[in-house]
């Protein structure tokens, strides 16, 4: 029997957990069915760092350029990285046209930079069928809503990461209802979690963690700044921010600024997160959107208390309105300090019985059941 052909298009500049939903859902379909090939379309170099990953998968990988051209591409700030985006969009663009002409792959699934394949798709009759991902809250400006009221004709399907931007885009109305699809993102592999989480890590022992890129959306300012109301409770507390990013020198200012030297630490994003996580008492989101939130995930898995922004449009799901951990109102200083302070008054059987929730919503984000659910939808659209 024939294999079908899945491409999937997801250019970017920094590691970002997209890139690894990428990887996650095409090692999926092909650890579990059979009729299926997987295939990466490198646009400028951004798997590189990921080759030895994707090739253990045994996931082929197309490259559109010679060289990785994304190491010479601006990548940190709003305006940099959006020139860089129009560098992969022209650079790209008949390099995926041609191959999506020659190749006539069966699926192309798309996340990210999504405007140059609607485009063509727009533009051009292929064999391929398009699958929109949506990767990240969908933030609708005007001319974007217009345009894809548009595109959205020659996309198939639109599968959406949690039930709340599912019913946004329904509400929308940009497109026929019945293309969209909830699918929940393949955000962890409990199996190799389980393995990552027992590595022996020496002097740590901080209370909180926060993970992720220091970019706006990640919102760390606000949590400095508050955090010292944190520290007002307990002198004692401490936390670890783990990540890198443009905000960093901003944000080590901020520590000082604050005296906070003593019960804050930044640091790198480049060791394995899970024992973190696990040694820590709770983790805390505070970002500005989140769809659905990976590092969410990831901590459930690792029974990790959840503290988390009630921003659009993931965190409300995983922690099921408090039912599996603690939701404070994005950017209300009072709020999140209300939730520490609840925090450190629960029970440890409450904290257990959150805990036990969480991980009840994280292995919804499973790669099994994300290669089942779209081993569904592919099936469906294939029978039309």
């Amino acid at each position: 029997m024939k294999k079908k052909t899945i491409y999937y298009w997801s250019p970017f500049l920094t590691e970002i957990a997209t890139s690894k939903a990428v990887i996650n859902s095409a090692y999926s379909l092909q650890k579990y069915y059979s009729n299926y090939e997987t295939i990466i379309v490198d646009a400028v170099g951004e798997f590189s760092k990921k080759i030895d990953e994707i090739n253990e998968k045994k996931i082929k990988i197309i490259k559109l350029q010679k060289y990785d051209l994304v190491k010479f591409l601006p990548k940190l700030g709003k305006l940099k990285s959006r020139i860089s985006f129009l560098i992969i969009f022209i650079t790209s663009f008949f390099g995926l046209k041609n191959i999506l002409q020659k190749n006539k792959p069966d699926f192309l699934i798309i996340h990210l930079i999504t405007i140059l394949p609607l485009i063509l798709f727009f533009m051009f009759n292929f064999k391929t069928k398009c699958i929109l991902r949506i990767s990240g809250f969908p933030i609708m400006s005007p001319l974007r809503k217009f345009l894809w009221s548009f595109l959205l004709k020659k996309v198939d399907i639109i599968t959406c990461p949690t039930k709340n931007t599912l019913q946004y885009m329904k509400n929308l109305k940009i497109t026929d209802e019945t293309k969209l699809k909830l699918l929940y993102d393949p955000a962890i592999s409990i199996r190799e979690i389980a393995k990552k989480k027992v590595q022996n890590i020496s002097n740590y022992n901080d209370d909180f963690i926060a993970v992720g890129r220091l970019t706006k959306q990640k919102n760390f300012e606000f949590l400095i700044r508050n955090f010292i109301e944190v520290v007002k409770i307990n002198n004692g507390i401490k936390l670890s921010i783990f990540g890198d990013g443009e905000e960093k020198k901003k944000l080590t200012s901020l520590i000082t600024k604050y005296n906070l030297e003593q019960n804050v630490t930044l640091r790198s994003f480049k060791q394995n997160i899970f024992p973190y996580m696990l040694k820590s008492k709770s983790l805390v989101l505070t970002s500005d959107w989140e769809d659905p939130g990976f590092v969410l995930i990831e901590s459930a898995i690792c029974r990790t208390f959840l503290i988390s922004s009630n921003c659009k449009n993931g965190p409300v799901e995983i922690l099921d309105n408090n039912k599996a951990g603690l939701l404070f109102e994005k950017n209300e200083s009072d709020d999140f300090v209300r939730a520490f302070k609840n925090f450190f008054s629960m029970s440890n059987e409450e904290i257990t019985y959150k805990k036990k929730n969480a991980m009840k919503k994280a292995k919804l984000f499973t790669i099994f059941n994300h290669s089942k659910d779209l081993h569904r939808i592919i099936n469906e659209l294939t029978s039309k």
